[in-house]
């Protein structure tokens, strides 16, 4: 019986399996809970498989690489009008007012931030017609090259003097930030700020109506050479991390009082989205993985355009 060590970011939904609720029956499993993606999954001698970036990972697809092998199985996956981000008291309240507009974001490459820039080119705003800073969020977060090789002097820069973003817009030097998760100070009283959109949920379920999915963002990723020993094996580990998944949720259901209106969320959801709105598998994911292959390549992410079957060569079945 194969034993397998998976590195994953600490999602509730993993609670089942962590604590050993769920256990596989063809296979061990060591989870490997970690706070960033920021290593190489490929190239790690700790990990046999794990959580990846949807577009780095398809970045390298398009370099011709084979260091990963990846299957429709979004681990993590959200709407992203939530995390567009400015000053309570800013004018702005719509995405078409960010034309010309200077905005920053924690890394350019980023599938969340690739995902957000769709919604500006949605509404008519290309990369060219806004100014882009590249930087850190917060004073706590390290140093570090987030613009990868896409700046464009003028267009798409680094902050200066590597200034948090967060310190850029309350000094009235950005107009929004684009982030994947919210600065700690965001939630009390008193911070300062909000989302652009004042009324974001409703934006991202009117989003979903015209699109018809939940971006997917982080993928389910295995060293090609256990896949090549095991090739039943991402089926299923993608079917046991299901069935945590399915269990956490019946167990929010009836346990939701860890919040106040925590309950009233979990209504809302069921009743504005599909059942199978975070469905894993292939067919399913389709449109969205279309979608996504067409934004990395309109955004100059990748060179040229991928197809779905070029992402997920191993499909031989929905699962996978």
């Amino acid at each position: 019986m194969p034993r397998i060590r998976v590195a994953v970011r600490d999602w509730d939904y993993l609670t089942p399996l962590a604590l050993g609720d769920i256990k596989p029956s063809r296979f061990e499993l060591e989870l490997h809970r970690v706070t960033s993606l920021g290593g190489d999954l490929a190239s790690s001698p700790d990990y046999d498989a794990g959580e990846v970036s949807f577009s780095r990972y398809a970045q390298s697809i398009a370099r011709n690489e084979c260091s990963l092998l990846a299957i429709p199985h979004f681990l993590m996956r959200g709407f992203r009008q939530r995390c567009i981000i400015t000053t309570e008291n800013s004018p702005l309240t719509s995405l078409d007012q960010l034309a010309g507009k200077r905005i920053g974001l924690t890394g350019w490459q980023d599938s969340g931030n690739t995902w957000t820039r769709a919604l500006l080119r949605e509404v008519g705003i290309e990369v060219e017609d806004a100014r882009w800073f590249v930087g850190r969020l917060t004073a706590q977060d390290p140093i570090e090259d987030r613009l990868a090789g896409f700046g464009r002097p003028g267009v798409i820069e680094a902050a200066p003097d590597e200034r948090p973003l967060l310190e850029l817009l309350k000094a009235g030097e950005l107009d929004a930030i684009f982030t994947a998760f919210m600065p700690e100070d965001f939630f009390a009283a008193g911070s300062g700020l909000r989302q652009l959109q004042v009324d974001f949920c409703q934006a991202e379920s009117d989003y979903f109506k015209r699109v018809g999915f939940v971006p997917g963002i982080h993928l389910l990723a295995f060293k090609p050479a256990l896949v090549e020993e095991f090739p039943w094996l991402p089926a299923a580990l993608s079917e046991v991390i299901d069935h945590s998944a399915q269990l956490w949720l019946e167990k929010r259901l009836k346990y939701a009082d860890t919040t106040p209106w925590l309950l009233d969320e979990l209504r809302r959801t069921a009743q504005l989205l599909p059942a199978n709105w975070n469905q894993n598998g292939y067919s399913v994911n389709l449109p969205m993985i279309d979608a996504f292959a067409e934004e990395l390549y309109r955004q100059g992410i990748v060179e040229r355009r991928l197809t779905p079957s070029e992402l997920f060569p191993f499909c031989q079945t929905d699962r996978a």
